[in-house]
């Protein structure tokens, strides 16, 4: 499952954010950060994990985490890295699919937030591969797509401007990716029952029976 994720970030956190990308922290070649695979295709700049760079992260790590839509979506257990990453006018990602393994967690879903408006730069799509052919997402300022860390995927060639996104990791409760989407799905069920204006209670109560006993059964603490 992908998803589409407006306005994850306050204004005040994208704007502290958008400033560290310009200009604010120190840049280093990706290929840093990358698996001996990814390496090959890798061309883009990664922040330094400097002091503004750590507390602004800590801010987007709890944004993330109290979104509605990651966590019913996601699941998470918790986020397993963050990278500020910038890609100037040539720079591209090659086809990949990240690594199962980050800091000693399993990596279920990845995630591109999106900082600066698609308009400030040409080029630069994420290109997904899905069974039905692949798709292109260059999405606005402080939206996100959220994806299987399955997923080959790959960021076309920058022609202009530049592209300033960060990319994370999410270890979930639930491994299994059609277990994710269920309960997403039964999610949004209640939500449509608890917005009707007279709520049938003995549904909204079966259903949320079932939420809890599928994240019983299937849910890793």
């Amino acid at each position: 499952m992908l998803l589409q994720i407006a306005q994850v970030l306050p204004p005040a956190l994208l704007s502290q954010c958008l400033a560290l990308a310009e200009s604010g922290a120190q840049f280093v070649d990706g290929k840093q950060t990358a698996g001996w695979h990814a390496k090959q295709r890798k061309n883009n700049l990664q922040a330094r994990p400097d002091a503004a760079l750590k507390t602004a992260f800590a801010q987007v790590e709890k944004a993330l985490l109290a979104h509605e839509l990651v966590a019913a979506a996601g699941r998470p257990k918790s986020i397993v890295r963050l990278l500020l990453s910038r890609y100037e006018t040539g720079m591209s990602y090659g086809t990949h699919v990240d690594d199962a393994i980050m800091s000693g967690q399993r990596t279920d879903l990845s995630f591109t937030l999106f900082l600066n408006a698609p308009e400030q730069y040409e080029g630069g799509s994420l290109v997904v591969d899905e069974p039905a052919g692949e798709r292109a997402f260059k999405l606005d300022a402080s939206s996100m797509l959220l994806y299987p860390s399955t997923t080959l995927h790959r960021v076309e060639p920058v022609t202009s401007g530049k592209r300033l996104v960060i990319v994370g990791w999410i270890r979930s409760l639930v491994r299994d990716a059609q277990e994710r989407e269920i309960l997403f799905d039964l999610e949004r069920l209640i939500a449509l029952q608890r917005a009707k204006p007279e709520q049938d209670g003995a549904t909204l109560e079966l259903m949320l029976k079932t939420r809890s006993n599928l994240l019983r059964k299937w849910a890793e603490d």
